[in-house]
């Protein structure tokens, strides 16, 4: 199977530094990591072949990387999750809100400022802060403990709230011109946006450690202890 017939998930997994060359064709590798880099190169007008031999220069110069997820245990990546990006997102967000309606208060009379910045991102806090809580007290303990086969459900409910999530990073595009800096752009608005860049990368980056390595982990050791002959019990 080439490159371009696997799926985003499965090359942000296994390739060190390929989601930094997703980030720069605007791939999506979180809620989009099922696509195949073909179909998703196809939808955006993307040459699949360039972006695959980008991939394979990352695999022969073996580019060091964060580390690899997709070996460790459940409880280990959890324990992750909630330092490197919930805790994360509680201090990104507000200060995020602040300077936006920092920009949009002195700038507003400008055809460039982002109206609306500020509101969108007081909504993705609160919905952020929903789902997360729904992780941490729920998700996360079954999955620990190695309650696989019962996660499924909160699994997919918590795949569902990652594709509202795609979607605010959609709106957030939409509102800042894909986080483009005017000309003249003063200190705040610059900080503002250099922020907004780092959200969204953090954003995609903890969705896709979910998505494609921690449930799908726990699908899989599912349908196996639920496969028929298997004597086996399901372990954190």
């Amino acid at each position: 199977m080439t490159l371009q017939d696997q799926s985003l998930g499965q090359l942000a997994r296994r390739i060190p530094g390929a989601t930094r060359i997703f980030h720069d064709y605007a791939l999506d590798f979180c809620c989009g990591g099922k696509q195949t880099l073909r179909a998703a190169a196809q939808e955006k007008g993307l040459n699949a072949a360039a972006i695959e031999a980008q991939l394979r220069v990352l695999q022969d110069e073996g580019e060091p990387a964060a580390h690899d997820w997709s070996a460790a245990a459940p409880a280990a990546l959890i324990g992750h999750i909630l330092t490197r990006f919930h805790a994360r997102h509680r201090e990104q967000l507000p200060e995020l809100i602040r300077l936006a309606r920092r920009v949009e208060q002195v700038h507003g009379d400008r055809p460039d400022c982002p109206l609306g910045l500020a509101d969108h991102l007081t909504g993705m806090l609160g919905e952020l802060e929903t789902h997360m809580q729904k992780e941490e007290q729920v998700l996360f303990p079954m999955l620990s403990r190695g309650m696989h086969a019962a996660a499924g459900r909160p699994i997919a409910v918590m795949r569902l709230e990652h594709d509202d999530h795609g979607q605010a990073l959609q709106r957030l595009a939409a509102l800042t011109n894909d986080i483009t800096l005017p000309r003249a752009a003063c200190n705040t608005w610059r900080a503002l946006y250099l922020g907004l860049r780092t959200l969204r990368e953090d954003l995609m980056e903890h969705i896709h450690l979910e998505n494609n390595v921690l449930f799908e982990t726990a699908i899989t050791s599912a349908e196996a202890a639920a496969a028929p002959g298997c004597s086996c019990s399901t372990h954190a």
